[in-house]
């Protein structure tokens, strides 16, 4: 019994002494080469979720921005064009604005013009608010009269949703908390 706890006891100061290092030469750091999955692109949330048919959401959530205007705009000023029977105007002025798909930020505007598009649309800051209803905005350009009063289907031009059902918060993230 005297023998076996020794050997237990040895082979303890043994695994101790080999788990501890004193060396230095390892490194923590992040491997200088990372690579990411880009999963989803929302800058503009109506580009890929309205205006493109559904089967070439994979093919515009795996592009860049720098290909938007050639892969997606023939596609995109036709749904305005045909689906919403807007002019080519409109379907020129949509298309220029949400292509590429990516937000803008003018940060020579004023912080207090941010908003969604406003941008293009109203010489300010650009970017998006939380509290932005981007949806409500870019349904009444598609189908209101926001960029122009002709062949106007207002029903469509509203998702009815006035507000945000909870609060945000007062701190970062700001976000209020799912539900």
């Amino acid at each position: 019994m005297r023998f076996s706890l020794a050997l237990s006891a040895a082979a303890l100061a043994l695994v101790a002494v080999t788990a501890c290092s004193d060396d230095d030469s390892t490194t923590t750091a992040p491997p200088s080469t990372r690579s990411f999955d880009q999963i989803e692109r929302l800058g503009n949330p109506l580009t890929s979720e309205v205006f493109l048919a559904k089967r070439n959401h994979g093919f515009h959530n795996s592009g860049n921005p720098n290909t938007d205007v050639a892969n997606h705009s023939v596609e995109l000023r036709g749904f305005v064009k045909t689906v919403a029977g807007r002019s080519d105007q409109v379907a020129n002025t949509i298309a220029s604005v949400l292509l590429p798909d990516m937000l803008i930020i003018q940060t020579n505007k004023s912080g207090n013009t941010a908003g969604w598009l406003t941008w293009a649309l109203a010489d300010g800051y650009g970017g998006r608010k939380l509290t932005d209803d981007v949806v409500d905005a870019g349904l009444s350009a598609i189908f209101g009269p926001l960029l122009s009063n002709q062949n106007v289907t207002m029903p469509l031009a509203s998702d009815n949703v006035s507000a945000n059902d909870k609060q945000f918060s007062t701190t970062f993230p700001y976000l209020a908390t799912p539900h």
